[in-house]
């Protein structure tokens, strides 16, 4: 008989759900690409919908329902804390409690409801053991230290455990308050960003700076050797407050207050971000240090929301023995979905181990016909290609002549990196091409960097680094020679966010990157994600439409037609939607 498991993550941010078939990892999706509905954390409703699709079932087939954490545990928490805190706790708890009793205490009660399936069906993983499960059951690896930071599952924050097999041990754990995930979460405030939200931004901003004020930032958090921390609590609100991060002693110790939205990233604030990321990274060096030394493995795997920083994972392979290294590529909270599948696959029912996520392509995908009755629905103008090659050296010349390309193929990526499924493309080598994408495209700040992707095999000749990177979660140094020649992938420090890409995994993608470098003399594209500021990636052939009508995009390659003409009536109309966008993400 097969059996299926449906892996789920919600109620906090990035709603997502996983199918298991037999072991095997068949289909997984956030919800936000759905509905569109940027870090929507209500139930998965359509993710779960999707999975059951792709594999042709109901819910009735599915013997195992696992949730990603344990509700309980974490109510307990909360209510443990406002207690402790009171009265200043008095708005968390008002607004908490009411919501955990009419529902979300009784998580079996209300799935079971959701989905219309018996209760007994049922199950729950801890959030980090979730996490854990996602980065070293997913590896390629049969042994491996494990390592999760985030900002809090139910109480931890950060784990450190070993996995061998089909068996893990989490046995060392920090617990909140004390976190790295909100330590960098309350930098991100203190910068004018938005929490949960704009992270990247200041890993992007970090490098226009410098570590000048180390110390000062080092006052917030007391290290260990081994990397064992603890915050310095009197200068964060998080602990009593929902809607602050931060107090005002805080900007005090820093040397200026925090900085508001529309006010200028001067000097300070870069020379700010600088620090603080300086310091995020020393203690996850210290931590991995620990961990190879005691673990004695040269393998780590990585998960936890704080695993998205590149520029740390790169430290982690620089400054500690770690030789080989796997982060799960939705490190976040919609990967613990992937987790809680495989953390009841492997360690409740003891199965062997048989996947490896060799690739990220586990969304839906669109056929020819259904691609082209979206583009006739719109009367757009279209040219249809007969086959592949045809299609994929029309595009390089494109990207050769400087346009930047909608690129929609396959199926969706899952996680936050558009991975070439679902993603703009350019040509790296024009100098301008970094300010017309963040200007004319993506409606973003100037500072924000873009990635590369380069044929896996031609990796080493532009990068300075020697193992696979397909999921653009390290940043190697550009090698000297092609930095000026890359000028629109090379972020300011000389690094690059790279993603390696693979023949066998995405061998469309491949054949484009080939063909491009036939045409213009590099194997490298710029690739940034398919969508623009406060707009979920691109899920549909029709929102792939609708985002390159309103923006400065210059042609769409959906399926094997390719778009050079816009309708002007229909792009005023679309871009009524970017102002929905970008609002929204104003007031989230």
């Amino acid at each position: 008989m097969t059996e299926y498991i449906l892996g789920i993550a919600c109620y906090y941010h990035d709603a997502a759900a996983c199918l298991l078939k037999d072991g095997e990892l068949i289909a997984a999706a956030e919800e936000e690409r759905f509905n569109r509905k940027k870090h929507y954390s209500g139930f998965p409703h359509l993710s779960i919908k999707y999975c059951l699709e792709e594999a042709d079932i109901d819910i009735k087939d599915v013997q195992y329902i696992v949730y990603y954490e344990k509700p309980f545990i974490k109510f307990n928490r909360i209510l443990e804390t406002s207690i402790a805190q009171w009265p200043k706790s008095f708005g968390v708890f008002r607004r908490a409690i009411p919501m955990w009793l009419k529902g979300r205490l009784d998580m079996r009660k209300h799935i079971s409801k959701e989905l219309k399936i018996e209760p007994s069906r049922v199950y729950f993983s801890e959030h980090h053991l979730s996490h854990s499960a996602s980065a070293f059951f997913l590896s390629p690896f049969k042994e491996a230290a494990i390592l999760t930071e985030d900002g809090v599952g139910e109480w931890a924050t950060t784990t450190l455990g070993h996995g061998k097999d089909n068996k893990m041990i989490i046995d060392r754990e920090i617990q909140f308050p004390h976190s790295l995930g909100l330590l960098y979460s309350a930098l991100t405030a203190y910068l004018g960003f938005r929490v949960n939200d704009a992270e990247w931004k200041v890993m992007g901003l970090a490098p226009y700076g410098e570590p000048k004020y180390v110390d000062r930032f080092s006052k917030l958090v007391d290290v260990k050797d081994d990397g064992s921390f603890r915050l310095n609590m009197k200068y964060f609100s998080y602990i009593h407050s929902h809607k602050y991060t931060i107090n005002r002693k805080f900007g005090e110790l820093l040397g200026r207050p925090m900085r508001k939205k529309d006010e200028e990233i001067d000097e300070f604030y870069t020379d700010m971000a600088s620090s603080g990321q300086k310091v995020v990274e020393d203690i996850i060096v210290k931590i991995a240090d620990f961990m190879h030394k005691t673990y004695k493995t040269d393998t780590l795997v990585i998960a936890g929301g704080v695993g998205l920083n590149s520029v740390a994972n790169w430290r982690i392979l620089e400054k500690t023995g770690f030789k080989n290294i796997f982060i799960q590529p939705a490190a976040g909270d919609s990967g613990a979905a992937l987790g809680a599948a495989f953390a009841f696959y492997h360690l409740a029912l003891g199965k062997p181990r048989k996947y490896e996520m060799k690739h990220a392509l586990l969304g839906p995908s669109y056929t020819d016909k259904q691609i082209k009755e979206t583009l006739d629905s719109y009367d757009a103008k279209y040219t249809e290609y007969k086959n592949d090659k045809e299609l994929i050296d029309a595009t390089a010349k494109m990207l050769a002549e400087d346009k930047v390309i909608g690129w929609f193929q396959g199926r969706m990526e899952f996680g936050p990196r558009a991975l070439g499924n679902r993603s703009i493309l350019a040509n790296p080598q024009n100098p301008k091409m970094k300010e017309i994408l963040n200007s004319k495209v993506k409606f973003r700040e100037k500072f924000r960097p873009f990635a590369p992707s380069v044929l896996k095999e031609k990796t080493s000749k532009y990068f300075d680094i020697d193992i696979d990177a397909p999921y653009m979660l390290l940043i190697p140094q550009v090698r000297k020679e092609w930095q000026k020649k890359l000028p629109a992938i090379t972020h300011v420090d000389g690094t690059a966010r790279l993603q390696t890409v693979d023949k066998e995994t995405n061998p469309k993608y491949h054949a484009l990157l080939s063909s491009f470098e036939k045409k213009a003399g590099v194997p490298v594209v710029l690739n940034t994600s398919f969508n623009v500021r406060g707009e979920p990636i691109v899920c549909t052939p029709e929102d792939a439409y609708s985002c390159y009508m309103r923006t400065g995009i210059d042609a769409l390659v959906v399926g094997n037609c390719i778009l050079t003409e816009k309708n002007q009536e229909q792009v005023e109309n679309f871009k009524e939607l970017n102002i929905v966008y970008i609002k929204r993400d104003e007031g989230r």
